[in-house]
């Protein structure tokens, strides 16, 4: 197991590669680019099976567990799993931690999450917990049926968290991925969006395990049909094309209400589809939105003595005929966030010999000029 944030990589992100995109990124062109977020991962490489993992994000930080943020979720295709969505469809509400991993680890990670807000915040476990926790499927690298992902690696993806640069590619709850029958996993991206006198962030933080081969375009280049040679997923898999999954956390500093924040996710479809993606039927494509404005405006408390005057909350919000800037950074941050999974993955054999390719550097830029 190893814990860590960032990792030394000989393959560079996507404008490393010179891939040509839109938008002015943050400082680490990372979703923790938006103050106060925190991203940690846990990778499990094990032996000849064991390819998955943990990666974790604090909205606010360790010390802002509880503390809520307004929120917003969408689903494309539900063919997956995302836990807590219910309670913010209800309450328009995140104050608890949010992790990706893989398809069978849900409910061991859900468990490590209360294991960990119990412990480093009993005041906030008091009450009832209601954690997020999504997954993707990484059954062609992984032994996704082995007990290989415990409580206690959702407890250290969350004690890993921390602000800066991310690593990305094969870790955390990435590990096992392919995208574009390309090995994927991790990705993030940011954008700076000015809003009058003021300068907002918004970041993307992918878990990419989705779409066929044929399908990938980058940077507007449609060039997946070039690369179709050395597809092990294309060629007698009897995992369907294009199946997996894609989990998407989209975070902003910008003041926005909990409908504001859905409205962000129902744009990162465009993103996806930026890179070639139709959505097919065995990827479940799960997104969410949350903006760490208005602190404490929607804080869910036990209700004490009667209602007076004064028991109101106020929030301050961009009004909704100026979100476009904020649509298109998701767009955009979302489309550089899958780029940067492909580019960062290295190449990765696990469960049974599978073998899946890292996305060839030397060709996509020859297609890019061609």
């Amino acid at each position: 197991m190893s814990s860590q944030n960032t990792a030394p990589h000989d393959r560079p992100r996507a404008r490393g590669l010179g891939i040509p995109l839109d938008g002015t990124p943050g400082e680490w062109n990372a979703i923790t680019d938006v103050p106060g977020v925190e991203v940690g991962h846990v990778t499990l490489i094990e032996g000849d099976d064991v390819r998955t993992g943990v990666t974790a994000l604090l909205p606010r930080g360790r010390d802002g567990v509880g503390s809520a943020c307004a929120a917003g979720w969408y689903s494309l295709n539900g063919n997956g799993e995302m836990t807590g969505t219910t309670w913010i469809e209800e309450s328009g509400a995140l104050s608890l931690p949010v992790a990706l991993t893989n398809t069978h680890a849900v409910g061991t990670v859900h468990r490590g999450v209360i294991d960990w807000v119990a412990e480093r915040h009993p005041g906030v476990a008091a009450q009832w917990l209601l954690p997020v926790v999504a997954e993707t499927w990484d059954g062609y690298l992984n032994d996704i049926n082995g007990p290989h992902v415990r409580t206690e690696h959702g407890v250290a993806a969350l004690d890993a968290a921390a602000t800066g640069p991310l690593a990305e590619g094969c870790v955390g709850g990435g590990t096992g991925m392919n995208c574009y029958g390309f090995k994927g996993g991790s990705g993030t991206a940011s954008r700076i969006v000015t809003h009058g006198p003021d300068r907002y962030t918004v970041g993307a933080l992918v878990q990419a395990n989705f779409g066929q081969r044929r399908e990938l375009t980058v940077a507007g280049v449609p060039m997946g049909r070039e690369l179709l040679d050395d597809d092990p997923m294309g060629t007698g898999s009897r995992v369907p094309s294009g199946a997996g999954s894609v989990i998407v956390v989209v975070a902003t500093d910008a003041p926005l209400l909990p409908g504001q924040c859905k409205a962000l996710a129902r744009r990162v479809p465009i993103g996806l589809g930026r890179t070639g993606t139709s959505g097919g039927h065995f990827s479940g494509d799960i997104f969410l939105a949350f903006s760490t404005a208005n602190e404490g405006a929607l804080n869910s408390t036990f209700p004490k003595g009667e209602a007076t005057a004064d028991t109101y909350d106020r929030m301050r919000f961009v009004p909704w005929g100026r979100m476009d800037p904020f649509y298109e950074a998701v767009v955009q941050a979302v489309e550089e966030a899958v780029l940067n999974a492909l580019c960062a993955a290295d190449a990765m054999t696990g469960r049974n010999g599978h073998r899946m390719p890292a996305l060839p550097h030397a060709r996509v830029r020859q297609l890019l000029r061609q």
